[in-house]
């Protein structure tokens, strides 16, 4: 049996006219790309023909800010809703994995479980729900009171149970449950459907689903969060990661920690990808590169900026602070994204950055991995990640309307010419793409876990 060496996974992190924050300013951008479904479809194609791993779609139920004069200066606020959108997207395409955001804070477990086993059903095995637990209090409002919702700790414990009960509602039928013999009359068998009577802290569900078991056996379960506690539910739960990681030593810190903790749960450490979001600027010469990012850079209105990193630090005021001032030294603590807040105050610090600087330095990747330059310097720079113990693989965040064209055209043959990735699909599932196994019914990771609480499954 001949060695297959290890390759990159790699997903396309698809913002409608690219993730920079005024790439929808750039001339080639389309003014209604976020609502316009033949712009998605292409990226998709376009992904799908490069063999990526999977589409991935991020999510938030709210505008950005309730600063409406920042609203009407950037179309975040006019985006498709991301399971309607990754279930069109379905039927546009045929091997390309398909992830999409919902958040556990405002969706029900078993509606959720549903959905996303349909969507394996209709895509033929290629779903991924990416689990998140929604920080901002601007997505809060929107559904009423919701109590301990803005503490970090408790919405991560109630995520922990949720996914529990998600998992085990996918599992809920048997492989072999559905017969279909028209001649007794026989379509399931009931032993082998089983209800879950499910009574926990925060969600109380019978079961079983009404939909079952998929082609995977259970969609791919993702998570984006890098506090210690979103590693320690991706530890627990997930079986690949996005995180946002600025250095070569943060992403191998992160890698070894969440692979860690997921041995103490009782997994195995191949059962768990890590992709850290890796925003791209590429270009035939370094000179070009700098130029495409630089006309992007222009584009920023300080409105735009001061009010992007005021989200991005947790929803803090700055507005009494100069621009072009040092980014205060200490902030008020947030309850919503804790990791993110820490990483951009270490940016900060790091590179001595004034407000102004600081929105700047983020406008494009929001904190993940920045990388300008040629083809054969952005290959260099994940070939030494993913060799030295930093990725499993990455998450493209393309900058502009052109942007995963550029990288497909110029960076993906770099990355074959090293051994670094697929030429063609080896299977047919997201499972099969990202090398994970197919799970067997009744498998969960809360029955052989040491730190966790069992949930019994019925």
């Amino acid at each position: 049996m001949s060695h297959v060496p290890r390759q990159l996974s790699l997903g396309a992190f698809l913002h409608p006219s690219g993730h920079h924050v005024a790439a929808w300013r750039h001339p080639d951008a389309q003014a209604d790309a976020g609502v316009n479904l033949a712009n998605y479809v292409r990226l998709a194609r376009l992904a799908e023909a490069a063999k990526f791993d999977l589409v991935f779609l991020a999510d938030q139920v709210a505008i950005p800010s309730t600063d409406l004069d920042y609203v009407g200066r950037t179309t975040r606020a006019a985006l498709f809703e991301p399971l309607t959108l990754i279930s069109a997207l379905a039927a546009a395409t045929r091997n390309i994995g398909l992830v999409a955001t919902v958040s556990t804070s405002f969706n029900r477990p078993y509606n959720l479980a549903r959905q996303f086993a349909s969507l394996d059903h209709i895509s033929q095995g290629r779903s991924g729900w990416n689990l998140v637990t929604s920080g901002s209090s601007l997505e809060a409002q929107n559904f009423g009171p919701l109590d301990g919702y803005g503490e970090h700790a408790l919405r991560y414990e109630r995520a922990r149970e949720y996914a529990d009960v998600v998992r085990r509602l996918w599992d809920s039928w048997e492989d072999d449950a559905v017969v279909a013999d028209k001649a007794s009359g026989q379509f399931s068998l009931p032993g082998k459907v089983h209800a879950l009577n499910h009574r926990g802290t925060h969600f109380d569900v019978a079961g079983p689903l009404s939909v079952p078991r998929s082609p995977q056996g259970r969609p791919v379960q993702v998570q984006a969060g890098s506090s210690p506690a979103g590693r320690d539910l991706a530890a627990y739960s997930a079986e690949a990661v996005f995180t946002a990681q600025q250095t070569l030593a943060d992403a191998q810190e992160f890698y070894g920690d969440v692979k860690a903790r997921a041995q103490a749960y009782g997994r195995d450490a191949d059962s768990i990808r890590i992709l850290p979001g890796a925003f791209i600027v590429t270009g035939a010469s370094e000179s070009e590169a700098r130029d495409k990012f630089q006309a992007l850079q222009d584009l920023v209105h300080p409105v735009v900026g001061l009010n992007y990193i005021q989200t991005h630090l947790g929803g803090v005021d700055l507005s009494g602070y100069p621009l072009d001032g040092p980014v205060p030294e200490t902030l008020p603590a947030t309850e919503g994204n804790k990791s993110r807040q820490a990483l951009l105050l270490e940016l900060a610090r790091r590179k001595r950055l004034t407000i102004r600087e600081l929105y700047l330095e983020i406008a494009g990747a929001r904190g993940h991995w920045q990388l300008v330059g040629t083809p054969a310097e952005i290959a260099d720079a994940l070939e030494t990640c993913f060799r030295e113990g930093g990725a499993d693989g990455f998450n493209i965040m393309p900058p502009s309307p052109t942007g995963l064209d550029d990288f497909v055209q110029l960076v993906l043959p770099e990355l074959r010419r090293r051994g670094l990735f697929r030429h063609e699909y080896g299977g047919r599932t997201l499972r099969d793409h990202l090398g994970l196994k197919r799970p067997a019914f009744g498998s969960s990771f809360a029955t052989r876990s040491a730190k966790a609480t069992a949930v019994p499954h019925s």
